[in-house]
């Protein structure tokens, strides 16, 4: 069984080796996701406050709570990105960052802006409870509506990926998708006051521009029409390739806007609409009704 057992380990490490292994032998400057997970977290409670009990907030502690975990997470968090600063140093071969310093500002300018962050949830649940006759209460949405974790990541990682922090923000937004089945790239701008109503599989691409007092639901994607290619066949990355949905826009269930287009103003997309062009302000897109097949059982 030994010998088995060997031969099983050379065959394996053949594999580690090349250009394109995919490994992490050797890499002690990666982030790690775990710590990422933990520190989101954190960062989700100090956002919402109270909403996981852990820790007990009360009038009297909750002065020493906040501090205490904005130490933590400044800690933490500056480690993990001097981490995924010192990846991209490495694959670019760029010695003289100091990555440390810059990890330390990016965390900084984060934490300065949780205040806004917590102010635009604020809106987003309020919209939640404004578009969704089924919820009872502010409180039932934080502490049940999988869209919250989505919006409250995404709102964090986004900061992130504005400074252009490697690594981080997706592996946040990608915890996300995995928890609640909605998948927004950090990437993507959103305006104030949104909601995703259900929320399950829904998609909004990396270059994708949502304005204020937008809600669409579950299945919508905002996708890319197509991707560029290079000459030797290679998907091109970067430029603006998803839709922009501008303000007062309403998505119902499993429609699908690709490209570079806008949906104008005060829109409304029907469910299962299919959407490749450009759409006017204050115009309603539907799929005509389909013919509806009924067979009496013998």
């Amino acid at each position: 069984m030994n010998d088995k057992i060997q031969t099983l380990v050379t065959k394996l490490l053949e594999t580690y080796k090349g250009e394109h292994a995919v490994n992490f032998i050797d890499v002690s400057n990666l982030p790690l996701r775990d710590k990422i997970l933990d520190i989101l977290d954190q960062l989700l409670e100090l956002l919402f406050p109270g909403y996981t009990g852990k820790p007990a907030l009360t009038s009297t502690n909750v002065n020493y709570v906040v501090g205490s975990m904005l130490c933590q997470v400044h800690e933490g968090l500056s480690e993990q990105i001097e981490r995924a600063f010192r990846f991209a140093c490495r694959m670019k071969n760029c010695p003289t960052c100091d990555c440390r310093s810059l990890a330390q500002q990016v965390t900084e300018e984060l934490l300065e802006k949780l205040p806004d962050i917590r102010r635009a949830l604020q809106k987003d649940v309020e919209a939640a409870f404004e578009g969704d006759p089924a919820a009872m209460s502010l409180e039932e949405i934080v502490l049940s509506y999988p869209y919250i974790t989505a919006i409250g990541t995404h709102r964090v990682a986004h900061e992130l990926y504005l400074k252009d922090v490697p690594l981080i923000p997706r592996i946040m937004s990608e915890c996300a998708h995995s928890l609640t089945g909605i998948d927004i790239h950090p990437g993507a701008r959103i305006g104030k006051n949104f909601f995703i109503d259900h929320g399950t599989g829904v998609v909004i691409g990396e270059t994708a521009v949502i304005g204020d007092n937008v809600r669409i639901y579950q299945g919508v994607t905002l996708g890319a029409l197509s991707f560029r290619k290079d000459e030797n066949g290679r998907i091109m990355k970067g430029g603006k390739r998803h839709p922009t949905i501008e303000d007062n826009v309403t998505i119902y269930a499993e429609a699908t806007i690709l490209g570079d287009i806008v949906i104008g103003k005060g829109s409304v997309i029907g469910g299962n609409a299919w959407v490749k062009d450009a759409v006017p302000p204050a115009t309603t897109v539907m799929m005509e009704n389909p013919q509806l097949v009924y067979k009496q059982k013998k």
